[in-house]
Formats: structure tokens, C-alpha cells, sequence
């Protein structure tokens, strides 16, 4: 009898061990930087529920402008640039530094193959008010530059710089007013 409980007793021994080891590994993904990617996730849920118009206006080449009110019918495509400048991956948990101006958080790098440059998070009665992101990719290809600046309930602005080495330069500005 004895020898049939051990083999058991091991079993259930090696699986809350595992149990124990998959708990840990999730409680090291824990954010350490604001959660960029969560909150725009949420504000896509939050502005989908939303069928109030947008004013949007895109300007190409500082030439070519459109603007009309229009309802936004996928939130998560509208801030995917936002989204993707999320700064939350585990290799990434010493790369940025953090400082605390005022009411404001700033985390910057100086790494040159970091995406995301520099994200500055404006609060206010301690809710967001402002949140302002540089992304930067150069390689021997292209350079891309965006400044992303998001106000919940009031604006949001997409300025992009792409210099693709066979093509050439183009400059977006989209701009979102909430009505």
C-alpha cells in the first residue's frame, strides 16, 4: 500500500509545484510602466459604446486635406498606434527611466532599437489627461517618426513622418475632435 501512496503523493507534489512556478512567471508579467495598451484597449470599449461623431480631418504632404464628422465603428483599429507603443514587455523592464514632473509621468529611453521613445502621461484629479508618445524606427530602409497625442473625450492627433529611401517622404496629420 505504501508504495502505491508515494508514487501519488509524488504526482501531486511535481503538479502544485507547477502551479506554484506558472503563478510566479505571471506575477513577473505584471507591468512596470503605465499600462499603455490596456488603457487604449479600454478606451476602445469605453468609446465603442459611443456613437457620438467624430470631426476628423487627415492631411497628406501639409497639401491634401479631408475632413468630415464621422462615427468610428472600430476603436481598437482607430488607437492602434497608440496600442502598439505599448512599453510592457519583460525585456523591457529596466529600459526606460522614469521621471515624476508635477502631475506628469515620464518614461524615456535612449535606446536606439526601442520603438517608443518617450511617453509622457498627463493626470489630472488622478485620472489621465494627456497622454503624449514618440515612436522612432530608422533602419537602412526607411525612418519613421509619429508623435501620437491622446485627450479622452477631446482630441486625438497622429502626426507621422515615413522617408522611405526608394519612394521618398510623406507627412500625415490625422486629427480626431470628439463632438
Amino acid at each position: 500500500m505504501r508504495k502505491r501512496i508515494l508514487p501519488f503523493c509524488l504526482v501531486i507534489g511535481l503538479l502544485s509545484s507547477c502551479g506554484e512556478s506558472e503563478q510566479t512567471t505571471q506575477n513577473l508579467q505584471t507591468e512596470v510602466y503605465f499600462d499603455i495598451k490596456g488603457f487604449f484597449e479600454e478606451e476602445a470599449v469605453r468609446l465603442s459604446g459611443n456613437s457620438n461623431p467624430v470631426h476628423k480631418e487627415i492631411t497628406r504632404n501639409r497639401e491634401e486635406t479631408e475632413s468630415k464628422n464621422i462615427t468610428i465603428k472600430d476603436w481598437k483599429k482607430e488607437l492602434s498606434l497608440f496600442i502598439e507603443s505599448d512599453i510592457n514587455k519583460p525585456a523591457w523592464t529596466s529600459s526606460y527611466q522614469v521621471r515624476e514632473e508635477g502631475d506628469s509621468t515620464v518614461y524615456i529611453t535612449s535606446d536606439p532599437n526601442l520603438r517608443t521613445k518617450k511617453i509622457v502621461i498627463n493626470m489630472e484629479d488622478e485620472k489621465v489627461a494627456a497622454i503624449t508618445i514618440s515612436n522612432e524606427v530608422t533602419n537602412q530602409l526607411y525612418t519613421s517618426q509619429e508623435k501620437l497625442y491622446y485627450s479622452p473625450d477631446s482630441l486625438y492627433r497622429i502626426e507621422k513622418k515615413q522617408d522611405v529611401r526608394v519612394i521618398g517622404s510623406n507627412q500625415y496629420l490625422v486629427t480626431g475632435k470628439f463632438k
